[in-house]
């Protein structure tokens, strides 16, 4: 029989996971009058991590938060998304952001450093009153009609309510869903960041560009006010269908890189042997797994009782569609609208899981089906590029995603 939890005066949240998923919540729930204590298992934040990409429907969220100056200072805001061929560099289509997307949609089209992303969103929810406690990793938690309780190596934190914000491998979902663990896609990733003045000048770029090739892709963007370029690699392979140990990460080598891209056009060939120049890194490139979960099939499979999933812990966003960190901030958003609303505790939790899962499984759904369209192969192929070059800005633009909010 579970111990009774004693009543707590104070609104207090425990939050498991301090990366942009729980920093974002830690932010949101301060600010609708929440004590938000985020527990975090990394001792230290660091620099790791590639860039990520924020479309206006997550800026806007950013700048009614107040971070609009703080996202000035460290992002780009690139003037066009462009789709190359990768075989034979052919523009296949086109998308200008910059001043089209605030005429649009009232926000703008951002690429930001992972670590400067987590930086300004951390420095918000500590101002804002939110509580972190780095090198505490959860290690189970129990929930009752008087609250939660979860459990660390160091302590014991006692709350109202519990989000699981702790990434694709949650232990927090785990616990309450017991649905396994993710499964590999087929896919693998391969990560560098460039410094563009290290780069000859016919390889820098201002711009996000999406290169399409047979069974992979590759996208690059610039991050730090334009100064470096992310540059990510996408490749199939069949052992990459293996499951390996959860959140691997290794030390890659161009060799390998070359040899599974396989021939493609000169100026991106050019781009992926120049990394080991232009990087910012000790090691030009880093390789991980890409593992996916079934799309969310219902509000249940979000908040149950006192306790609620957030972003990858619910629904892990594949990236084929830019939205992973993206679908973490907006659900924070809700997560703190809903929290403000004068209903008990876990009626709460199940409107911001009925907010939210659909919008969910519908990115995860076109991300998945991205994934298909951006690796094919065949008449696939010549199908895809033959519809970007016809239609162009029509397949790239997005109402449905980024009018999200307005």
């Amino acid at each position: 029989m579970k111990s009774q939890l004693p009543n707590m005066t104070r609104k207090k949240v425990l939050i498991a996971g301090g990366g942009i998923s729980g920093m974002a919540a830690a932010l949101a729930l301060a600010q609708s009058g929440w004590q938000a204590s985020v527990l975090e298992r990394a001792s230290a934040f660091s620099e790791v991590g590639a860039g990520i990409q924020l479309g206006p429907n997550v800026t806007r969220v950013l700048q009614g938060w107040g971070l609009g100056p703080q996202l000035q200072a460290v992002a780009a805001f690139p003037p066009e998304l462009q789709v190359r061929c990768a075989q034979g560099g052919r523009l296949l289509g086109r998308l200008p952001l910059g001043e089209r997307a605030m005429r649009l949609y009232g926000a703008p089209y951002v690429t930001i450093h992972r670590a400067d992303c987590h930086a300004l969103l951390a420095e918000a929810a500590q101002e804002a009153g939110a509580q972190i406690h780095n090198g505490q990793a959860l290690e189970r938690w129990e929930s009752d009609d008087a609250g939660v309780r979860a459990f660390t190596a160091q302590a014991e934190h006692e709350a109202q309510a519990l989000i699981g914000a702790d990434g694709l491998w949650s232990t927090v979902r785990q616990t309450l869903l017991a649905d396994g663990p993710p499964q590999p896609i087929g896919h693998l990733a391969w990560r560098a960041m460039l410094n563009q003045a290290d780069l000859p000048a016919a390889l820098r770029s201002s711009c996000v560009t999406l290169w399409l090739g047979e069974r992979m892709h590759a996208v690059q963007y610039p991050v730090r006010r334009g100064e470096w370029l992310n540059l990510v690699v996408i490749t199939q392979d069949a052992q990459a269908e293996q499951a390996r140990e959860p959140g691997w990460d290794l030390q890659a080598n161009a060799y390998d890189l070359l040899a599974q891209t396989g021939a493609v056009c000169a100026p991106l060939r050019e781009l992926l042997e120049a990394a080991g120049q232009a990087s910012v890194n000790p090691y030009a490139w880093r390789l991980w797994q890409l593992c996916v979960r079934p799309p969310v099939q219902s509000a249940g499979q979000m908040a149950q009782g006192r306790v609620a999933l957030l972003g990858d812990a619910a629904h892990p966003m594949p990236p084929y569609l830019a939205q992973g960190a993206g679908m973490a901030i907006e659900d924070a958003q809700a997560l703190g609208l809903c929290l403000k609303d004068e209903q008990a505790l876990p009626q709460q939790l199940a409107r911001y899981a009925e907010r939210r899962w659909m919008r969910c499984a519908r990115v995860q759904k076109r991300a998945l089906r991205n994934a298909e369209i951006f690796h094919a192969s065949g008449f696939m192929l010549w199908g895809r590029n033959m519809a970007m070059r016809l239609l162009g800005e029509r397949l790239l633009d997005m109402p449905w995603l980024y009018s999200y909010g307005v």
